[in-house]
């Protein structure tokens, strides 16, 4: 099972505040321990919600709002994609993580929903693209070396 494991943003991460030699070293450490164990395939941190935007999707239109957006404890300021056999294991290993933020700080985990979740809405066909899209997107990841 996939997961996706979603660090909430604060008031410090919406302020562009950097965290300290000492946490990303400790977070380092911990992202090590989930590569080696096979669990990690993928995560990064986010930049504040000042320097994006979001595009809305309103009967015909679509409207494009500039970042920063005010519900700080709606925001996801960090993510990974990790690989585990359960929800309990995917929160055994959250508890395990380094205390992300400077203040109090909250992670989410959200499974990701597999090809078979969409049963026979998912057409042979589909199946076939997105099977090449995944392909291409793993090739291009491996030529930027990551």
């Amino acid at each position: 099972m996939r997961f996706m494991i979603l660090i909430k943003a604060d008031e410090n991460t919406e302020a562009g505040v950097m965290p300290s030699e000492a946490m990303l070293t400790e977070m380092g450490r911990f992202n090590e321990e989930l590569a080696k164990a096979g669990i990690m395939l993928g995560g990064d941190g986010l930049t504040p919600s000042s320097r994006g935007a979001r595009v809305l999707f309103t009967g015909d239109g679509q409207t494009v709002v500039p970042g920063p957006f005010r519900e700080t404890r709606q925001l996801v300021c960090g993510f990974w994609l990790w690989e585990c056999r359960s929800l309990e294991e995917a929160i055994a290993w959250v508890r395990r993580c380094p205390k992300p933020l400077l203040g109090d700080a909250e992670i989410e985990i959200r499974p990701l929903f597999e090809m078979e979740d969409f049963g026979s809405e998912l057409t042979p066909e589909l199946r076939e693209q997105e099977a090449r899209l995944r392909v291409a997107a793993e090739d291009r990841a491996r030529s930027r070396g990551n």
